[in-house]
């Protein structure tokens, strides 16, 4: 039986495989460290993890790997929501920039366009819209 048969099916699965993948992120370069955990622990309240999810996430990440995907648009999708949760506090600090980064590349983005979309998303998410960008948006 996998972690996923465990959690069931719909927003609360698809929270526990963002994190998932977040922790995989944070692991990538070995133990995590306590900078990351705390990091780790806020995103878990953020996506309403348990603290039974969150050990056994933990304790094997490997059984969420991030998924590489060929279309553009859920690879956006992606990143969409991880920014909603991101953002779910009105802020994003440095910590949380670098994971994104590393989530982007780790869906199949290239450095240079993970860096266009995030810094375009950061400021679409914190309400930095410029006039142009205003007026499209209001007119779709």
């Amino acid at each position: 039986m996998s972690f996923s048969d465990l959690f069931g099916s719909g927003e609360h699965l698809r929270n526990i495989n963002h994190f998932a993948s977040i922790v995989n992120l944070a692991s990538v370069d070995g133990e995590i460290n306590e900078k990351e955990r705390v990091l780790l622990e806020r995103f878990a309240r953020k996506l309403d993890i348990s603290e039974q999810e969150y050990n056994m996430v933990i304790k094997n990440p490997q059984e969420f790997p991030i998924s590489a995907y060929n279309s553009v648009e859920k690879r956006l999708e992606r990143l969409h929501d991880l920014f909603k949760i991101i953002f779910a506090d009105n802020e994003i600090d440095q910590e949380e920039q670098t994971l994104i980064k590393r989530y982007a590349i780790g869906l199949g983005f290239s450095n240079e366009n993970a860096e266009k979309i995030i810094k375009r998303s950061i400021q679409i998410f914190s309400g930095q819209l410029n006039f142009e960008d205003y007026q499209y948006l209001l007119d779709k």
